[in-house]
Formats: C-alpha cells, sequence, structure tokens
C-alpha cells in the first residue's frame, strides 16, 4: 500500500482507517520547513528568555512560574547529577507524569490512529516541535511498535493528556509496547525495531501530549464501522420487509420528497434497490396463507409431506361483507396471513424516519471529525511568522485541546445507535411473535410436538443488548469534572464518550446480526408457505385447495356453490402466479446466509449459529453478498 503524505491538511477518514490498519505514512517535504521555523522561533525566544507556556513555565496551575537558569536543589547523595536543562527536564516529566491511564489497553488500530492523528496536526507548523522528534515518530508508527495506552484516564481537556503522554513515552524509551504481536518495555521494543529514544526539546512534550487523538481515533473507526452498520440495518430490514409480504408504498421517492431529510431519503432509496425483483413484497392479501401446524394428513402427496407446515386460510361468508362488497370485489375474500389493511407498523413503514435519522447522525459526526483530523489541538499555538511587538502575540494560549466538539457530535451518534437497535429488535420480536407475524409460525419453527422453542430466546438476547446500549447511552459531555487545581475548570470528557460509541458500535452488530439470522429463518418460511400454496393450486383443482380453506358452508347450498367459485377464482390466481422470491439483493444476502447456517428444521444447540450471524455481520460477508448484485 502506497505511503499516506501527511501535511497537517489533506488527511481524510479513509486514510486514517488505512494507516489503523498498517498502511505506512511519510511527511510532506513541502510542509517541514513551516515545522521547523516555528522550532526555530521558540529555541530564540527561550534564548531571549522570553516567559513562554509550556517552554519557559511550568504547566496549569504551574503557569505562573518561570524556568530558573540551574536547579534550586542539586541531586540528593547518592543519586547522580542530572545532565538534562531544566527545559528538557520539564518536557520529560510532563510526559512520565502523565502517563497514568488505567484499564485494558486500546487495540492497535487505535494506537496506530492516534499516532498519525497526532503527526499530522504537528505538521501544521505551530507547534515548535522539531522535524526530528516528527520523524523518529513515523520511524515508530512505520516500524510497528504500538505503545500500550489503557484507555481510562482522559477528561479530554486539555486534550488527551494521559493517553498520549502513553504515546509518546515510549519514545523517551519508557513505557510499554506491542512489537510484532508481544508486549514489552518501551526500550526493548525500540530496540528491537532498530530505533533509538529521543530527547525532547523546547514544548515538544507538550505538544505531543496536549490534543484530542484518542477521543478522534476512537470517533473515526467507530464511525467507519457505523457506516457500515448503516448499511446493514437497511439489508436487515429489507429482509424483514419480505419476510413479513410487506407494504412498499411508505418507501416511494415521491413520498419521501415531502419531507427530504438527506439520510430519510437515502435509507427509501436503499429500501427500493434492495427489494427491487421482489414478488413477497405487495403480495395481494388474499394469496398469503398462514401456517398451520403439520399433521400426517396435511398434504395428500409425497413431495407436498416433505414440507414442514400446513397452510390455511378463512373464507369471509356472503352475510359479512355488507358494506364492504367493493373491497370484496378487489380482493378475494379469504384471510390468511396477512391483515387487509394498508399499513404495516412503525418498525417496518417507518425505516427511513428511524434508520435515516440515524444516518443524519453520522452524518453531522463526520463532518467535524473531518474538521478536526486537520486541525491544530495542542496549546500553545505557535505563529512565528507574524508581525508583533510582544512574543505573546506569537505564542498565544488557546483552548483547541477542548474536545467539546468532538464530545457533542458522539453525544448525538451516542443517543442513535440504541434507535437503530431498538427498532431492530422490535422487527425481530414482531417475527417471532405469532400474533404479529402475519400469519408465520410462533417462533418461527413447526413446534407439532410441542417440544420446540425455535428462535424465541433469540429475542432475549437482542433484547438484553438493546437494553445495555439504552443504559450506555447518557451523554458524558455533560458531567464535567474540573481537574488541575481548577486552572482547567470545564472539561469534555469526549474521550470516554468516543470510546462508549466504538464498544456501542460493536454491540449494534450484534443485534443486526441477530435479526439477520431471524429474518432468514421467516423468510424461508414465507416463501415456502406461499410456494406451496402456488403448487397445490397448480397441481389440483378447487376441491383440493378448498380443503384448505375453513368456512365452507354446511347446508346453504347457493352459499356452498359460491365458497368453491371463490376458491377457484384464489386457485387460479395462485396457479397462475410466477413463483415467489425475494428481492434480489435480499436473495443475495440470505445465499450468504444460509452457507453457514443452515433452516433450522428443528430445534438444535444455536449457539454457534448465533455467534456466525455476528461474525457475518462483523466481516461484512451478508453486507457483500446484497453489494455484489449491483456490481
Amino acid at each position: 500500500m502506497k505511503p499516506i503524505l501527511l501535511d497537517g491538511r489533506s488527511l481524510s477518514r479513509a486514510q486514517l482507517v488505512d494507516v489503523a490498519y498498517g498502511a505506512h505514512v511519510e511527511l510532506s517535504a513541502a510542509q517541514l520547513p513551516a515545522v521547523e521555523r516555528a522550532a526555530a522561533f521558540l529555541a530564540e525566544q527561550v534564548r531571549r528568555e522570553e516567559p513562554i507556556y509550556g517552554v519557559s513555565t511550568g504547566f496549569g496551575s504551574n503557569a505562573d512560574r518561570l524556568l530558573g537558569a540551574h536547579r534550586l536543589r542539586e541531586a540528593l547523595p547518592g543519586e547522580a547529577a542530572s545532565t538534562e536543562t531544566l527545559h528538557e527536564e520539564l518536557q520529560r516529566n510532563l510526559i512520565v507524569t502523565h502517563a497514568v491511564c488505567v484499564g485494558e489497553p486500546f487495540a492497535p488500530e487505535i494506537v496506530r490512529a492516534m499516532l498519525c492523528i497526532r503527526i499530522n496536526t504537528l505538521m501544521r507548523g505551530h507547534s515548535g516541535i522539531r522535524v526530528e522528534t516528527l520523524q523518529a515518530l513515523v520511524a515508530m508508527l512505520n516500524a510497528g511498535v504500538v505503545p500500550v495506552v489503557p484507555q481510562l484516564g482522559s477528561v479530554g481537556a486539555s486534550g488527551d493528556l494521559a493517553p498520549l503522554s502513553h504515546l509518546a513515552i515510549v519514545l523517551l524509551g519508557g513505557g510499554e509496547a506491542f512489537f510484532e504481536g508481544e508486549r514489552m518495555a518501551g526500550a526493548d521494543a525500540l530496540a528491537r525495531a532498530g530505533l533509538a529514544p529521543v530527547t525532547l526539546s523546547y514544548k515538544e512534550g507538550l505538544a505531543l501530549n496536549n490534543g484530542t487523538a484518542q477521543m478522534l481515533a476512537c470517533g473515526v473507526l467507530a464511525l467507519h464501522r457505523l457506516e457500515e452498520l448503516l448499511d446493514t440495518a437497511d439489508l436487515a430490514a429489507a429482509m424483514s420487509i419480505d419476510a413479513f409480504a410487506g407494504r412498499l408504498g411508505a418507501f416511494a421517492e415521491e413520498v419521501h420528497a415531502l419531507r427530504p431529510h438527506p439520510g430519510q431519503v437515502q435509507v427509501a432509496s436503499n429500501l427500493r434497490r434492495l427489494l427491487d425483483g421482489s414478488t413477497l413484497s405487495d403480495i395481494p392479501y388474499h394469496l398469503v396463507p398462514r401456517f398451520r401446524p403439520w399433521f400426517p394428513s396435511s398434504w395428500s402427496t409425497p413431495e407436498a409431506q416433505a414440507l414442514r407446515f400446513d397452510i390455511g386460510w378463512d373464507w369471509v361468508p356472503l352475510d359479512q361483507r355488507h358494506g364492504r362488497e367493493k373491497f370484496y370485489t378487489r380482493f378475494r375474500p379469504f384471510r390468511g396471513g396477512k391483515k387487509h389493511q394498508p399499513q404495516d407498523s412503525y418498525s417496518l413503514r417507518c425505516i427511513p424516519q428511524v434508520h435515516g435519522a440515524v444516518r443524519d447522525a453520522a452524518a453531522q459526526a463526520a463532518r467535524v471529525l473531518e474538521v478536526e483530523l486537520n486541525a491544530l489541538t495542542d496549546n500553545p499555538i505557535v505563529f512565528p511568522d507574524a508581525e508583533a511587538e510582544h512574543v505573546e502575540q506569537q505564542v498565544i494560549s488557546a483552548g483547541h485541546f477542548h474536545g467539546m466538539p468532538l464530545a457533542l457530535a458522539m453525544s448525538y451518534v451516542k443517543a442513535a445507535i440504541p434507535v437503530l437497535a431498538s427498532i431492530s429488535e422490535r422487527r425481530l420480536n414482531k417475527l417471532v411473535d405469532p400474533a404479529t407475524n402475519d400469519g408465520l409460525p410462533g417462533f418461527l419453527i413447526g413446534n407439532e410436538d410441542a417440544t420446540e422453542s425455535g428462535h424465541m430466546i433469540v429475542q432475549y438476547t437482542a433484547a438484553a443488548i438493546v437494553n445495555d446500549l439504552c443504559s450506555r447511552a447518557m451523554p458524558t459531555s455533560v458531567y464535567s469534572i474540573p481537574t488541575s487545581a481548577n486552572a482547567e475548570d470545564h472539561v469534555s470528557m469526549g474521550a470516554n464518550e468516543a470510546r462508549h460509541v466504538l464498544a456501542m458500535v460493536a454491540d449494534l452488530g450484534k443485534v443486526l446480526g441477530l435479526e439477520l439470522y431471524t429474518a432468514a429463518q421467516a423468510l424461508d418460511l414465507r416463501r415456502d408457505m406461499i410456494n406451496a400454496a402456488r403448487e397445490l393450486a397448480r397441481r389440483g383443482d378447487a376441491g383440493d385447495l378448498a380443503a384448505k380453506v375453513a368456512g365452507l358452508p354446511a347446508t346453504d347450498a347457493a352459499a356452498r356453490e359460491a365458497f368453491l367459485r371463490e376458491v377457484e377464482g384464489l386457485r387460479g390466481e395462485l396457479a397462475g402466479s410466477e413463483e415467489f422470491r425475494p428481492g434480489r439483493a435480499v436473495a443475495a444476502a440470505h445465499a450468504a446466509i444460509r452457507e453457514s447456517i443452515p433452516f433450522l428444521e428443528r430445534d438444535r444447540a444455536m449457539d454457534g449459529e448465533v455467534a456466525m450471524a455476528v461474525r457475518l455481520v462483523a466481516e461484512g460477508t451478508v453486507l457483500a453478498a446484497a453489494r455484489s448484485v449491483d456490481a
């Protein structure tokens, strides 16, 4: 893979993802003079003994204390005298005392993304870092040295101080790192990679640990995964719609032109594409039979006896049609699996509005993240080329390290994730509940002997995950806890927000996997039941089909004649129909599931299948199959 060129201005989310998963980086030669000018400017100001925050003063609550010409306290007895200058000691101490995070380490891709972000922002040429220090960071990243960065410790202002100190401490030969899959001391990792530790110069410690790289890395990688899951959610919804033999009018282009939220319009378009070619969706109500338990007497031919279900309808008697004559002129008087109503439940009909709103939340976050990727986020900001009377006009303390822009964007996404998971679980629940699944068997299993649970507990698992997601959706960005002796009296907590979103996205994928697993079972049943009715109609006469219809009048000859005449009409319509099938993209996704997970004929151990369904979503297998239809 070609190295990603870092110039502080053009890094994209896609490029960052590439670096996170192994791409190398290189520094833009055209931008290095600006980096050098800022470093040289700081060195000159130190020579002139100008007071500059974080260069010739302490940090945070020590900002009012100037560094002296030498140490006030020399080495203690038995302690070797330091060879560092006070300026070097200031920067080193900043890193080694701030690397105090706890918890499990971040995954390597997060840490690589953090390194890339930090290098890119320092390339803006307003941080005062030396070119050779940036080159050392690049060498560490490209060599595969991955600092161990525990996950807990950032309050999101002044940036991600503690996590970024864990990044920088390895550059100094301290801390811990992963190298070639092994966890070891940072010094050992550098040595094995053929790299040497760095001694920091003016402001370099502050440049390395003062910024938003942790929350930004988590946010970008979370959004990268979420964007794939948004398409997966639309696919799962489309498969559920076909399994319900749902109504497509709610997704019409002219409908959404009247309320054109971008995400909503896109989801409606996705659903139309995914369901293109379906003969299950928008099927006339009366053609859809409902499930009946299989019995030895259910079918008359050996081929039909192999089916795992029986089917049936109820005939609407003549004396129950008063005031509804026009309706029964258009629709045949049979009640099967689909209710005679022109609209589906909200979890189906409102997919564009709900999925689309989540897409819009992700799009807003993407806009914020893209700005941040090429923003300067440390402090103070150096303007070496500015014309100024005083150094304070060229080295300006500002608040670009404050993570609130990212925190609020992540709060929006954080609230959206349980919404998408919840509507997915509602569709799953609707599929397994015989009161709401439009004529499918309860829990999507034949259960003729009353011994089977089918997909019952799959819904429990989805419900548990959704509840957990909901309980984690409370924004951290509204809970500021002051730090640094109240010098940092308002912080963003954006690092926690982005970290939560990253974990929640993974759990969202599990819910979508469970919906796909369940919808595939329901789709098989729906398709096979309607096609079984079609085959019965094609091979028999009205009498064969009449045996599947309840309501034959016992004595009224005219009513019996009407019944048989109308059953013959149903038979003719079924017999003349083409084979019923899902949308082409839905069919491809269903086939991808069936390559790994067979139809559930009878109860069996499902743990491995559930894990496989989650894996197929995480790896993008099912989504890729659906996308291949358009390729």
